[in-house]
């Protein structure tokens, strides 16, 4: 089966320093009465603070690490609020004004139970994840979501009006995800996901929490958000990353990857062309590039890396691709398509393409950049099965 890319999610964004914890508090009200708002999810998205609004409105999120955050604020019959915030040490007061949803009428799809079955189960593969983790996670209400397969295009959409709630036994969160849009493709091999997301610690004993702290740390080192961090400290070569310049073309003996699968449905529904179904099989395991190049000096952090105007947000640059590896960790998982020099060991390796001209990141390692590049590799088998909340740091 061909790996398939993913594109991240969360427009989101803290980043740690040492400084004293604050307190948020605030009012939700209605924007036409001003009435306010009991029973308001409010949560910095991503991270680890939530709550909900009392009967006058209220709020109070504490003990919050400064940075840069997104508050969220969501409850059924008022459009999504979202607003960008800067914590210090210094308290914040917020005055929101909720604005009334109108009520729009969803796309109707008569599907039968075997249909919403699988699809589900497909959307679990791919969102939540098939590694060792994603066995240790529980779905509480998969029929809140909204599934749709479009089997001309032969994609996957799903979306939800009220959080989906995930209990990750292997690292002890539940999750919240208020997914506000999915799609798989299965032509181009991509997965595009948004959504907001609050973590909640699952309570447990004294052995499960040293399970889930390294549980945790196994899904911390190597991944995107490691390198990041790594990055902007300039310590690549320390945290154990080479960043590399690499350059690749298409395969100009592998047609598109919807004639091939058009090919292939074509001739099996014709048993005596066997021959010709047997030689769209063979083109389809051709590799889709060709002529791969990768410089084997790596770079050094001054040279990708920019500062911009906006304090504690970073932008990296690089002229082709960027091929990432992660030399203390092996890989388990066989991407075909993704170039290894036959001297390099089998380590963690991920291929970066830039969806503009450059990726912004925030101090917290976390991604800004709407779009958001394009992983292939390691970073591509991230699902919510092995999400860390922003504002986690090994040895929490």
């Amino acid at each position: 089966m061909r790996p398939y890319w993913i594109i991240l999610l969360f427009i989101v964004c803290p980043f740690v320093v040492i400084a004293q914890n604050t307190t948020i508090t605030g009012t939700i009200v209605n924007a036409n009465g001003k009435n306010p708002v009991s029973r308001a999810s409010v949560f910095l998205s991503n991270a680890t603070y939530g709550t909900v609004t009392s009967d006058d409105g209220s709020f109070t999120l504490g003990g919050v690490k400064p940075g840069q955050y997104e508050l969220v604020v969501t409850t059924v019959g008022y459009e999504d609020f979202s607003q960008t915030i800067q914590v210090s040490g210094a308290p914040l007061k917020l005055h929101i004004e909720l604005t009334q949803k109108v009520l729009m009428l969803r796309e109707v799809v008569i599907s039968s139970a075997a249909d919403w079955k699988k699809n589900y189960e497909q959307f679990r593969r791919e969102f939540i994840g098939t590694t060792e983790n994603s066995k240790l996670c529980r779905v509480v209400n998969p029929h809140i979501l909204n599934l749709i397969y479009h089997r001309n295009k032969q994609q996957l959409e799903a979306s939800g009006d009220e959080f989906l709630v995930v209990e990750n036994h292997a690292l002890g969160y539940r999750t919240k995800f208020l997914l506000k849009n999915f799609v798989s493709d299965a032509i181009e091999h991509t997965i595009q996901y948004a959504g907001k997301a609050l973590f909640e610690e699952l309570p447990g004993s004294a052995e499960q929490k040293r399970a889930w702290k390294l549980k945790r740390e196994q899904a911390y080192y190597g991944s995107a958000q490691h390198f990041y961090r790594s990055l902007y400290k300039d310590k690549l070569k320390e945290e154990g990353f080479e960043a590399h310049d690499f350059t690749r073309m298409l395969n100009r003996e592998r047609p598109e990857e919807g004639l091939i699968l058009q090919k292939i449905k074509r001739y099996k529904d014709i048993a005596p062309n066997r021959d010709s179904l047997n030689n769209w099989y063979r083109i389809s395991n051709l590799t889709k590039w060709n002529r791969e190049n990768l410089v084997r000096t790596p770079y050094q952090s001054i040279e990708i890396l920019r500062k911009t105007q906006e304090k504690g947000i970073y932008a990296v640059v690089f002229p082709h691709l960027l091929y990432v590896v992660y030399t203390k960790k092996e890989e388990t998982t066989e991407f075909r398509d993704v170039y290894r020099p036959l001297d390099m060991g089998n380590f963690e390796t991920s291929i970066v393409s830039l969806s503009s001209a450059y990726i912004l990141f925030d101090m917290n390692g976390i991604v800004i950049s709407n779009p958001s590049p394009l992983y292939e590799g390691t970073w591509s088998k991230a699902k919510l099965a092995d999400l860390l909340p922003v504002d986690y740091e090994p040895g929490d």
